[in-house]
């Protein structure tokens, strides 16, 4: 009898052991297999929220089969202290795995709203947006321009929202003066800014920040971010170039941005220029002037006088050999690039094509080409104010 027993007891620990094993295979498979969530969503974690929150709305939302088993996974992952707080882009099918990397893993987020505030070359604006988890693009809120518009009520609701990201994102070509005046605008950063940083020494690009940040932190980001593209493009450059230091293909490099008004040219503009040093021949660009009269304070706003292309600032590449003493704006890593690799051209002269500068240039090699290429546009421009 009590043999009996014992193998009945038996029998039911193996059948025991293998249930729970399979019960553990079970879930191991679900927390890492693709998830239930048939659309994207953005999950927002709180400050101060914990897993049990985060892993009930999961569930609410449809992007966990089981609130109970993702924190079980979490725990077993040894994850469930690493609880980052934002707004977080949980794509379709997301295994609970996933959306537990996604949660803890911190940094940048990657939903919800931010508000973008833009440096371009002839105005700036404050962009206020919010990501479409469905299509995955940001939907405009709001727009305005901060040296004319009222602020708008959507700005000042999403500032007071704890996970509104902010960035600043500078277009190529604006200039270090444009740069700090459009940053001293910006309510959320602190600080003052006690000079303008040298012309050329920040790199255009989109810049995360957070409130409280510094304005002078910020610059040394840009400027430390400038410093790396030069150098990294100094060290890659063509043999033979007409410059003695990186901070010349600098110089050249702002030339080329304010030059080309279509990025596939840039290369071209910049052998243009490179064969012109060569020759001896002044650039003569027009950019340069500009930024003898304005000092980067501004756009000109007006055609260039005949007064000013004979005038003699030390930007007037008319009237200079060489290379201006300074950069003229802030030139992005695809001109320094162009600065220093130039297409092997014989080109020396290039006008625009049409009256819109996106449809960029005719280039030539002798004067009667480009003579011809001139009159062709000027006949364009007869056109126009005809």
């Amino acid at each position: 009898m009590w043999r009996h027993i014992a193998s009945n007891a038996l029998t039911f620990l193996v059948v025991l052991f293998f249930l729970f094993g399979g019960v553990l295979i079970w879930a191991q498979n679900s927390y890492v297999s693709e998830g239930p969530l048939e659309q994207a969503i953005c999950v927002q974690v709180e400050r101060g929220s914990n897993f049990r929150r985060v892993s009930e709305s999961l569930a609410e939302d449809g992007a966990v089969s089981s609130a109970a088993l993702f924190r079980i996974g979490a725990d077993y992952a040894g994850k469930t202290s690493q609880l980052k707080a934002g707004s977080y882009l949980v794509p379709e099918g997301a295994s609970m795995a996933q959306i537990v990397d996604i949660v803890t893993r911190g940094g940048a987020s990657t939903c919800g709203t931010e508000v973008v505030y833009r440096v371009g070359i002839t105005r700036a604006t404050v962009q206020v947006r919010e990501l479409d988890p469905a299509t995955g693009r940001f939907v405009e809120i709001a727009e305005f321009d901060p040296a004319e518009d009222a602020v708008p009520e959507e700005y000042t609701e999403v500032k007071a929202e704890a996970d509104t990201r902010y960035r600043v994102a500078l277009a190529e070509g604006v200039t270090s003066w444009q740069i700090v005046q459009e940053l001293n605008q910006i309510d959320v950063l602190e600080g003052e800014i006690e000079e303008i940083p040298a012309e050329g020494s920040l790199a255009p690009d989109s810049y995360e920040i957070s409130p409280g940040d510094t304005r002078a932190e910020l610059l040394e980001r840009m400027v430390s971010a400038q410093d790396r593209i030069l150098a990294e493009a100094w060290a890659n450059r063509q043999d033979g170039l007409p410059y003695d230091s990186p901070e010349e293909a600098l110089i050249m490099a702002s030339i080329i941005e304010k030059e080309t008004g279509t990025p596939d040219e840039r290369f071209l503009v910049s052998s243009v220029f490179v064969n012109r040093l060569e020759q001896g021949m002044r650039l003569q660009t027009d950019p340069t002037v500009i930024y003898g009269i304005t000092r980067g304070q501004g756009v000109l706003g007006r055609g260039i006088r005949q007064s000013e292309l004979r005038a003699e600032t030390p930007w007037n590449t008319y009237v200079i050999d060489g290379l201006p003493p300074t950069p003229i704006a802030n030139p992005g890593r695809a001109s320094i690039e162009a600065a220093l690799n130039p297409d092997d051209t014989g080109y020396i002269f290039f006008v625009a094509k049409t009256l819109d500068p996106a449809d960029g240039h005719n280039f030539a090699e002798t004067l009667a080409e480009h003579n011809e290429n001139v009159a062709a546009y000027r006949a364009l421009e007869a056109q126009r104010e005809n």
